[in-house]
């Protein structure tokens, strides 16, 4: 590909190409920020608000108690936290130590963390108390050596911060029991870093800074390795990408955007925290979106310029009774990601806020960003858009050649986003990567001769639920060892409300197995997204004559 047609679909003033090096590390972008916005309110949260140089004070002190602990560049530090105070503290901690942040999803089983933890190497987990049971199941078989633990209401001053923590331990019983005797809690740990100082780590663009876990093909999920130079790149690209937007808000106000959806999720950790920070702008921290009545109780109090969402929360905001106790004429970016936009809730989303659903695409592997739509554009356009500057996106068919114009291919993206590998995986990593250095997405497209890329199909069998991968072999692999089970396989079904559901059939060996048993197991070793939705039993799986399971004719019946 020589040409980059989609240059024409730029709005004006949009570069072709920038300068994505301003800083060598992210620890750089965010020390600049806490500088240049002091003053400014960096988080809300719970009605709690802090501010940059709050964040900047606490976290030099949690980096030099890291430090302390006797970590050197390049170790691994586990975050296992939805949206609360303490997790913007722990990155900026960890990356400002030299560390590397490995993000993990709050949700997970034990099978699950403990996989996460001894492939990554972790030395140390920062992990709200509300998960501390899980941890306390596979921490033996880890290379965890320091526990350091949150809880809700930590950061949200002495009287109510004990309120909160009594309310969620007592009162809604979200902490179950455990035991993890050489923990140290996260404001003490704060505490004992003030006594110290942090030791300045040159960190340059080579260097990793998070290692973002993604589902594998082969059942096992993967460590896509982003650089401080990756994550820089696609927050500046991101950046300039949505500068017609960010012009529209007033001059002298404060840029304000919501984080719904959780920060461990590379989506919400790249545009909304890092994007937010490089803007100065205030992020409102939304620990449970599920609990829609008090997201919007606590919308309604903001001035919203910026709503980040998948479509499932899209699709619940609009249509719940209390959407107009918020004032949304402030709002000038609706950024879907994470998974297709349905056609309905964006109509739906326009109609009622006037502001339309601009959708991108990306993935773990690209820090995420790779495309998305002009931020010029007024309307819903069903397409992930055109790539970002700097980026270069082709379509090609198994043979790495690419398609000719209007046909489908696998959608490739190079670009200074694109992670450096996949953790100790040389071989993934190869596979993932073409000749001329494009990242093999996995992803079916077509593009228009205006350059507009849309997504057909999935050469993976992934299944998208909410924006969240599905690898069917890790499933397969996890309800296989169930007793009563013979064989099974995962598909993904249409569902109204996540895009995809996970559908589990299974050929019995015990007649007598039931599908309760099956939920309960699967409810007992795998995360909620990970769940089957449909539960099936057949007396055979459709094969090919090798013995292959024939994923695509279970979809198709």
């Amino acid at each position: 590909m020589t040409d980059r047609i989609w240059l024409g679909s730029y709005p004006p003033g949009i570069p072709a190409d920038m300068d994505v090096d301003q800083y060598p590390s992210v620890a750089a972008l965010l020390e600049a920020s806490f500088k240049k916005n002091a003053k400014s309110v960096a988080y809300t949260f719970m009605g709690k608000e802090l501010t940059f140089a709050q964040t900047d004070t606490l976290s030099q002190a949690f980096a030099a108690y890291l430090q302390g602990l006797g970590l050197v560049k390049g170790d691994r530090v586990a975050v296992m936290m939805p949206n609360v105070l303490q997790y913007p503290i722990a990155v900026a901690a960890i990356l400002r130590a030299g560390l590397v942040l490995v993000n993990i999803n709050p949700l997970y089983t034990a099978r699950e963390l403990e996989h996460q933890l001894k492939d990554s190497g972790a030395k140390v987990i920062v992990i709200l108390e509300n998960f501390a049971t899980v941890l306390e199941k596979c921490i033996g078989s880890t290379p965890v050596k320091h526990v350091v633990l949150c809880a809700m209401g930590d950061q949200l001053g002495l009287l109510k911060g004990a309120m909160v923590n009594y309310v969620v331990r007592n009162v809604k019983k979200m902490v179950p029991a455990y035991s993890l005797p050489t923990a140290v809690r996260f404001n003490e740990a704060v505490a004992r870093g003030t006594r110290g100082a942090i030791k300045r780590v040159a960190m340059k663009p080579d260097d990793i800074a998070v290692l973002q876990y993604t589902g594998g093909t082969t059942g096992v999920s993967k460590g896509a390795v982003l650089l401080n130079r990756n994550l820089v790149a696609n927050v500046l690209q991101n950046e300039v990408w949505a500068t017609p937007l960010l012009s529209k808000v007033p001059a002298g106000e404060q840029l304000t955007m919501v984080c719904a959806l959780p920060l461990y999720h590379i989506f919400a950790f790249t545009y909304c925290m890092m994007l937010a920070l490089r803007q100065g702008g205030k992020l409102v921290l939304i620990a449970n979106p599920r609990d829609m009545p008090g997201m919007l109780k606590e919308l309604a109090k903001q001035r919203i310029h910026i709503m980040p969402a998948v479509n499932t929360l899209f699709n619940g905001m609009a249509n719940h009774p209390e959407f107009n106790t918020v004032d949304w004429s402030h709002l000038v970016a609706s950024t879907g990601g994470g998974t297709a936009v349905q056609s309905a809730v964006a109509k739906l989303w326009l109609e009622k806020t006037g502001c339309p659903i601009l959708e991108g695409y990306g993935l773990s592997e690209t820090s995420p960003t790779a495309s998305g739509n002009p931020a010029t554009a007024t309307e819903y356009s069903g397409s992930i858009g055109v790539p970002l500057p700097n980026t270069w996106m082709k379509l090609i068919d198994d043979d790495g050649n690419e398609v000719a114009q209007g046909q489908p291919g696998e959608i490739a993206i190079k670009g200074p986003q694109v992670m450096a590998g996949y953790w100790q995986r040389p071989d993934e990593t190869a596979k993932a990567m073409t000749a001329d250095g494009f990242f093999k997405s996995g992803d079916v497209g077509v593009m228009d001769e205006r350059g507009y890329f849309k997504i057909v199909d999935r050469k993976k069998d992934m299944v998208l639920v909410s924006g969240f991968n599905v690898f069917p072999t890790e499933l397969e692999e996890v309800v296989a060892q169930l007793e009563g089970v013979m064989e099974c396989a995962c598909v993904g079904v249409p569902d109204a409300k996540t895009g995809e559901a996970v559908k589990l059939v299974i050929v019995k060996k015990n007649p007598d197995l039931t599908e309760q048993q099956v939920r309960d197991y699967c409810r007992e070793n795998l995360t909620g997204y990970k769940q089957p939705k449909v539960v099936e039993f057949r007396t055979e799986l459709p094969k090919t004559p090798v013995g292959k399971i024939l994923r695509r004719e279970l979809r198709d019946k």
